[in-house]
């Protein structure tokens, strides 16, 4: 069957169960839960290289979107019986295109591979763990600096975030949720939880820009809110104010935000927190699977 012919097919049914949006759409969440993953392995396979070899590989997918700068949201792990689950969120720049090889080709920048580690560490720690991480690029990121200090983009991210964190929670009622944010993406965790505290025990940032409010326990409900910032990080000397329209107000990273500190030491500058190694990795990975970070913060 040629191309054309299998997206013709695809597209319709895609667009019914909620994994594509129509033209003009903004954000997608992911409509259904793991009876997704045929629908988006046969959209993956008709868009073709390099998405057809993921599909290819067994990965699995609740959404997926290639047009435009992209969406995907990557599983893993088996989300079906998962009573801890992460959901990783990336920030500026972040498309489709770079999902899996990283910003600029840099590996440990890719949101697939930053979700990855986690899942591994997560194991390592505790082989036995019912555990899933999502890599989720269900929003459209600013594309650079000047685009970041507005929260337009993560405000949609926000709402396509807390539509999952509903289907999750319709799901798996059980399941603990921990909410992973890099750099933009702490805006959009701290947004989205702002929204549904009852879905979220954990929210966690790695190189913050801020999460909507000057202070943790602002967050409102229970959680926990979690915070690394290396102090090679260049998110440091961002200057922390908020005006209409522009600004974050304090980063979580600054003591006096009253988030609980995850350890950065050697942590190598915006983007080195979630490299194998990395004692920020694994404090990640303790919050996920006790909410209790390496060291006994809690």
């Amino acid at each position: 069957m040629r191309f054309k012919d299998v997206t013709r097919f695809a597209l319709p049914a895609l667009l019914g169960i909620g994994l594509v949006a129509p033209a003009g759409a903004g954000p997608v969440a992911a409509a259904a839960f793991v009876e997704a993953y045929p629908g988006t392995a046969a959209a993956m396979r008709a868009a073709g290289a390099p998405y057809a070899g993921w599909a290819a590989t067994g990965r699995r997918f609740l959404t997926f979107d290639p047009r435009g700068d992209g969406l995907a949201v990557e599983v893993l792990g088996d989300l079906a019986t998962a009573d801890r689950i992460a959901v990783l969120v990336p920030g500026v720049g972040s498309t489709l295109r770079d999902f899996d090889r990283g910003l600029g080709g840099v590996a440990h920048r890719a949101p697939a591979g930053q979700a990855r580690q986690v899942y591994a560490e997560a194991r390592r720690i505790d082989p036995d763990a019912r555990v899933a991480v999502l890599a989720w690029l269900g929003y459209d990121p600013p594309d650079g600096v000047l685009g970041a200090a507005g929260a337009t983009s993560a405000r949609r991210g926000a709402t396509a975030l807390r539509d999952l964190l509903r289907a999750l929670a319709a799901h798996r009622p059980a399941a603990t949720i921990t909410l992973i944010g890099h750099s933009y993406g702490s805006l959009v965790v701290g947004l989205a939880a702002a929204q549904d505290p009852a879905r979220v025990t954990d929210v966690v940032t790695l190189g913050g820009i801020g999460v909507g409010v000057d202070r943790a326990d602002a967050l409102g409900g229970t959680r926990r809110v979690w915070a690394a910032e290396a102090d090679t990080d260049w998110i440091r000397r961002v200057p922390q104010l908020r005006v209409p329209g522009l600004g974050h107000g304090r980063r979580p990273g600054d003591p006096a935000f009253g988030a609980r500190p995850l350890p950065a030491a050697g942590v190598a500058g915006h983007d080195g927190y979630l490299v194998s190694g990395s004692p920020t990795l694994t404090a990640v990975a303790a919050v996920l699977l006790t909410g209790v970070s390496v060291g006994g913060s809690q």
